[in-house]
């Protein structure tokens, strides 16, 4: 390792590189490119992977929805065109025929307007169980969520959406506890919550599906149910059983696809999953692609430089020198050149990343999400760029003490 501490051989690194700055520029600006691709696609992928985890960040991704309505088939002396009601009873059904459904949450809702004073608005009303908090996790602003002592009591409560509470109280006044009147119903807010990424109700109002059924005369029919299976379940291959069983309780032609209607969650996302790995291993190979692309640049030109220096290298062959100090010489010129090309790609890449969290990163409704490159992939790289470069330095290495001094000396 003494060698690296070698003044001589520094400035002779020096004034080969002084000597051809154009060619050293260009070659540097080459291994730059591909690292500095490497750490700004890598980073614009994970931003991208953390505004997706964002956006289902409270959703229980593995869920699909089911809702009825009417056949396109008729089947055992009924025409087609019935129209098909889901119940309690095929909820109690399906949660005892498939253990493997870990949430499964009934819903009805309908439309009505909530006043409260000289205020009021139109809204959606939706008739829920508390199991809907664990499927769609509800940002509490102020109270709570549904309990299960509201389904059992029929509790006249409510959970607003935040709009909901700015259109209805003053600001900064505190919701928990007063009422509004829904249908001429007094309801008692316990709960305000925030709109997350994904809201598939809109400015709504929770009550206890209990007193929903009972207010609305809605007996054992509902709309529709959100179900979630466990995590290493086949969601899709639940979603096609469950849609069979459904039309075997409602006298359905199994081969009819309009009875019932279903929305897979899990498949949407696992698309856009597929999406972010092929984006990733584009990243990884575009950058490694450009690094090696960079790295060979600069063992041509070093075999360039030993070409130029031949009979430079057999004075200093023909004096004393050795071949260990040649090769040295040159591997370690190839080095620097590649640590120096890979920490300023690092650096720009960093800035850009900045500049993206900067103008892409912040506000409502970001589309990068905190771009950034975990700092053992950048170590990884910068390694492998090293090793490339030691590597590639080995051949106009080898080149550079093969011919004899005598030889070197007569070169013209």
């Amino acid at each position: 390792m003494r060698f690296l501490f070698d003044s001589d051989i520094w400035q002779e690194i020096y004034g080969g590189i002084r000597k051809n700055k154009l060619r050293t520029g260009i070659t540097i600006v080459g291994v730059l490119w591909g690292i500095f691709l490497l750490v700004t696609l890598l980073g614009a992928a994970r931003g991208l992977e953390n505004n997706f985890k964002n956006i289902f960040g409270d959703f229980a991704t593995n869920s699909l929805f089911v809702w009825s309505q009417r056949t396109e088939l008729p089947f055992k002396g009924f025409q087609k065109g019935r129209r098909v009601r889901l119940t309690t009873e095929d909820v109690n059904i399906l949660k005892r025929e498939y253990p493997q459904i870990k949430f499964l949450a009934p819903r009805s809702q309908t439309n009505a307007m909530i006043i409260r004073g000289f205020k009021s608005g139109q809204f959606n009303i939706n008739g829920d169980y508390p199991v809907l908090d664990k499927v769609q996790k509800k940002d509490l602003i102020y109270g709570r969520f549904i309990n299960e002592n509201d389904i059992k009591l029929k509790s006249k409560v409510c959970v607003i959406e935040e709009e909901i509470y700015k259109q209805l109280f003053d600001k900064d006044e505190i919701p928990i506890g007063k009422y509004v009147i829904i249908n001429n119903i007094n309801y008692k807010v316990v709960g305000v919550y925030q709109s997350g990424n994904i809201d598939i109700d809109g400015e709504a109002a929770y009550i206890p599906f209990s007193s929903f059924q009972q207010v609305y005369n809605r007996a054992n029919k509902i709309n529709w149910m959100m179900i979630t299976a466990e995590d290493d379940y086949d969601i899709k291959q639940l979603e096609s059983d469950i849609k069979l069983t459904l039309k075997n309780l409602h006298k359905v032609d199994p081969e009819d696809g309009k009875a019932f209607g279903s929305f897979n969650m899990a498949v949407e996302i696992g698309k856009l999953t597929g999406f972010l790995t092929g984006m990733q291993f584009l990243t990884w190979f575009v950058g490694i692609a450009t690094l090696i692309a960079g790295v060979f640049a600069i063992g041509n030109i070093l075999l360039i430089t030993v070409k130029e220096r031949t009979k430079e290298i057999g004075i200093r062959r023909a004096i004393g020198a050795t071949p260990l100090s040649i090769r040295q010489q040159v591997v370690l010129e190839s080095i620097f050149l590649t640590t120096v090309a890979g920490m300023l790609g690092i650096i720009f890449g960093g800035i850009v990343l900045y500049l993206m969290d900067t103008f892409w990163g912040s506000g409502p409704d970001p589309s990068l999400l905190n771009p950034t490159v975990n700092i053992t992939i950048i170590l990884i790289a910068f390694l492998i760029l090293t090793l490339l470069g030691t590597l590639i330095g080995l051949i106009p290495a080898y080149m550079a003490t093969i011919v004899k001094p005598i030889d070197a000396l007569r070169d013209e």
